[in-house]
């Protein structure tokens, strides 16, 4: 290739922000100067090449097709996982007012830039409180999915126990990342690191990670959705409350959305002779992920049995598996 055709693809490249295939074609610049005995300057186009990868960010989205693909890379591939999200708000059974907010987070997400063309800022620091199963974690999925953004969950144990000592430096680079490229993140279990500095049983490396998320979250200014979900919300700190846009609370469904999830779960099979407030008093206590689960338990016995049709037999059969499960759990 010559010189020439260097130059074209690398502008190329750069136009379509190819960042690898832009490094790749520099490399190549830089042996063709090389082998026409023009070592310093190739010489000084390696040394920009090896600058320019040191400060490129520790998440990088990799181009595969049409769908760019975002891997976290170097030590923050220990702090998070990424996945894309498939799930949609309308693939979740929540109350209205629930669900009235968070499509405000949505509206407000999707015309930030109207928003900020009069200074004010979209909502995007959420924190969702209430029991396990009840659908926090499938929310953050949703918004990132809704938004197609990429979902990346904050892996909490590396965050705290392997990086003892160091943990601000780590929750840095995770606020980092969240400048560099916009997402969904996921800081999920989080009075693991968000509990009352009074404790009685507090560790001063914990108190040090609180005090260091509230600095970096109140300094946030990244595009990115910041999402806090925790089971237990009495143990937080109260000072972490004001520092989010909203707070939403989960509660275990009633009757009402127990009967859309499971009718909802089972729109592919008929359902023609089901009794279906009978079934959701049978599951009333059960949480959104129980419902669901009895459901499919249902569905499964269904498919193996040769039918079509859910009964009655099995679907209280399952939700009184999962409503026994659930006892031992507590």
């Amino acid at each position: 290739m010559t010189t020439a055709r260097h130059i074209v693809a690398l502008l190329k490249s750069h136009i379509e922000g190819d960042e690898d295939h832009f490094l790749s074609v520099a490399m190549q610049l830089a042996a063709h100067e090389a082998r026409q005995g023009h070592g310093k300057l190739a010489q000084e186009l390696r040394e920009l090449i090896d600058h320019a990868k040191e400060r490129r960010s520790a998440v990088v989205p990799k181009r595969s097709g049409p769908v760019p693909l975002v891997q976290a890379k170097g030590e923050l591939a220990n702090l998070l996982t990424v996945r894309y999200s498939d799930v949609r708000l309308a693939s979740m059974v929540l109350t209205a007012e629930t669900e009235s907010r968070l499509r405000r987070t949505l509206l407000e997400q999707t015309q930030q830039s109207v928003l900020r063309n009069h200074g004010l800022s979209p909502r995007r620091k959420l924190l969702l409180v209430g029991p396990p199963g009840a659908g926090k974690t499938m929310t953050a999925a949703a918004l990132a999915g809704e938004l197609h953004l990429p979902l990346f969950t904050v892996v909490l144990d590396s965050l705290i126990s392997k990086f003892m000592g160091d943990t601000a430096g780590k929750l840095r680079l995770v606020f980092d990342a969240m400048r560099m490229t916009r997402g969904v993140y996921l800081f999920d279990e989080f009075d693991a690191i968000g509990a009352k500095r009074s404790s009685e049983n507090d560790v001063g490396e914990i108190r040090r990670v609180l005090n260091s998320f509230l600095q970096f979250l109140e300094q946030d200014d990244s595009d990115s959705l910041i999402i806090a979900a925790t089971n237990y919300p009495d143990l937080l700190d109260r000072a972490l409350f004001r520092r989010f846009d909203d707070v939403i609370e989960y509660d275990l469904p009633d009757a009402g959305l127990l009967e859309r999830l499971m009718r909802n779960r089972l729109a592919a099979f008929q359902t023609p002779r089901l009794a279906w407030a009978k079934v959701a008093d049978a599951a009333q206590g059960l949480s959104h992920a129980e419902a669901a689960r009895a459901a499919d338990e249902a569905a499964k016995t269904t498919i193996l049995g040769g039918g079509t049709k859910i009964s009655m037999d099995a679907i209280l059969a399952a939700v009184t598996e999962r409503q026994r499960a659930s006892r031992h759990q507590d």
